[in-house]
Formats: C-alpha cells, structure tokens, sequence
C-alpha cells in the first residue's frame, strides 16, 4: 500500500509539472482571471439570482468588466497613436526651455534634493527627451499587441470561471486537505481583500479621473482622455496624479498660460491630491469594505496599497491585482498556523 502510494504521488507530481510547463504562458492570465472572478463574485451572484440563468449572468458580468475595467485602456491604446502623430515636438522644446528659465529652488527642508534637481534640469534637452518618449512609446507599441491578447484570454477565461463559480468551489473543497473552517477564513479573506482592492480601484479611477477630466475640458483639452490617463496614474502610489498635472501644468506656463498652468496645478493639489485623495478615497474603500463585502477585512488598508506597488513593480499593470492577493494568501495562512499552534490543533 505504502508504495503503490508513493507511486501515485510521485506519479501525481510529474503530471503536475508537465501540466505547468504547458500552461506556463498563461499562468498569469489565468491567475488574474480567477482572482478577478473571486472579487465580481457577488455582482455574478446579484445578476444570477435575478435573472435565473448562470450563463446570461456571466455573460453580463463579463460584459460589465470589460466596460469598467478594459475599454479605458483600449480607448487609451487607439487614442495615444492619433495623439502622437498629430503632437508638435516644438511644444516639448518650449517646456524645456521654460524649466531651466525658471531655475527652481527647493525649500530648505528639501535643500539636499537642490544638487540632483540642478543636474537634472542642466542635462535636459530636447534629443534626450525625444529619444526617451520614442523609447517609452515603442515599448507601449510593442507592448500593446501583447496586452490586448492578455486582456482577450483573461476575458475568455474570466467567463468560463464566473459561470462554473459554484461548481468550481465546490470540487476544489473536496480536494484540498483542509479543514472546511480554515478553508472558510482563508478564502473568505482573500476574497474580501479582493472585493475592496477591485472597487476601490474602479471608484477611485472614476472618481479622481473624473475630477482632472473636468478641469481638462475647462481649459480646452480632451477630457475623456486625460480623465482616464489621470484615473490610472493615480492608482501608483507615492507618484499618483503628479504624473500627469505636473506636465500639464508645465506646459500651460511654457505657453505664457500662467493662470491656466496655476489653476490646474491648485485644482489637482488641493481639490485632488488633498480632499479627494487623502480624505475621500479611505471614506470609499471604508464603504466598500463595510457595505460590499460578505466578510470584514482584518487587512490593513495600507498594507493593500503597499501590496499594490510591489505588484506593480513586480508584475507590472497585472500586479495591482496579484500583489494584494499574494500578499493576502500569506497573512491568512500564517493566522491560520498561529491559531492550529496555539490551539494544538492538528490541519
């Protein structure tokens, strides 16, 4: 018995290699997919129960999540190319031009930064910054084909997994060796952080994107573009919507547009950066994780978003949604070793 055992786990392990090495070039859509199915979840279930049929509902749920989550970015790809033919490489030289005019001073308490600011201004110009968004632009170009196949498999498979939810939770528990309440807390916390990690992404995109589309259409550009470039930069910690009103503002002054330039810059600090980001995004992910979620996450707010930089920095755009469920899984299962210890529980 003990070797026919032994033959079947060993066995078990090399299909189970073979079986990675096929799939390997999709691990991550896959993964993404699933995760991203775990946190719709209740919306599949909202429209199911409605409509009494699994197929239309995830039909719908997946039409939802291309709405809010794919189409920006495709909107961005096929928008970026008709933008940068049409763009006048003349506006960069003046922006350029007008930096190292401006010689800026860093307050005293940033004074250890003036030397690296002083070096960066002094070594720009126009072939540096030409050749670094042509190098930038390539890699979007090159990039984008691969991403659109990404987002086309993650669809695919998004579908497959949201219609067979139940079914799949189910076997999968059947499977594991784990005791049905440590199941019940580990998955329930990974899927309440992914609940909060995934509306929280969608309302604060919207939200703050909404808010620098709307200063963008005052002073005559394109809101819809802007507002959905905004919605994503402030998704990056630390650097959030700088990204895109610093240039912006920048670009108003090198065109003698000083209040224009001075409005965009107030408007994104304080009415953005300031109440909207610092007070009314923790409002929305406290809402969410009180009203949207089946359980109450004991994962620290900040810890998520830390989550998300590294998985940004890691696993590039897919790592805002890995990187917090990675990070997660792990938390849940050393609580779950600490209470088997302290309780002398067997798994």
């Amino acid at each position: 018995m003990n070797m026919q055992r032994s033959f079947l786990i060993a066995f078990f392990l090399v299909v189970l290699y073979w079986v990675i090495k096929l799939y390997e070039p999709f691990l991550v859509v896959i993964t993404v997919a699933i995760l991203l199915s775990v946190a719709t979840y209740n919306i599949n279930i909202y429209i199911r129960k409605h409509l009494k049929n699994k197929t239309l509902a995830a039909t719908l749920t997946t039409l939802l999540l291309f709405i809010l989550f794919f189409a920006p970015i495709i909107y961005i790809i096929t928008s970026t190319g008709e933008v940068i033919n049409n763009f006048d490489m003349s506006l960069v030289d003046k922006t350029i031009n007008y930096i190292k005019d401006i010689n800026p001073k860093l307050p005293d308490a940033l004074s250890f930064f003036q030397g690296y600011l002083d070096d960066f201004i002094k070594n720009l110009d126009l072939s540096t910054v030409t050749k670094t968004a042509l190098s930038y632009l390539g890699a979007i170009g090159k990039n984008s084909a691969n991403f659109l196949k990404d987002m086309l498999l993650i669809l695919i498979f998004f579908f497959f997994v949201t219609l067979n939810a139940r079914e799949l939770g189910v076997y999968f528990r059947t499977l594991l060796p784990m005791k049905d309440s440590d199941m019940d807390i580990i998955f329930g916390e990974v899927s309440n952080v992914m609940n909060v990690v995934f509306y929280s992404i969608l309302a604060t995109a919207i939200f703050e994107g909404a808010l620098f589309a709307l200063i963008s259409v005052i002073f005559g550009y394109n809101g819809l573009l802007f507002g959905i470039f905004y919605g994503f930069a402030s998704l990056i910690p630390i650097i959030v919507g700088a990204l895109m009103w610093v240039p912006l503002s920048l670009y108003s002054f090198a065109n003698g547009n000083y209040i224009e330039g001075i409005t965009i810059a107030l408007y994104s600090i304080i009415v953005i950066s300031i109440v909207a980001d610092t007070f009314i995004k923790p409002l929305i992910i406290r809402f969410i994780n009180n009203k949207l979620s089946t359980v109450k996450a004991n994962t620290n707010e900040m810890l998520i978003f830390f989550a998300i930089f590294a998985g940004l920095t890691t696993f590039g755009f897919w790592g805002m949604i890995l990187g917090p469920a990675i990070t997660t899984l792990f938390i849940s299962l050393m609580t779950m070793f600490k209470t088997i210890k302290e309780k002398g529980m067997d798994i």
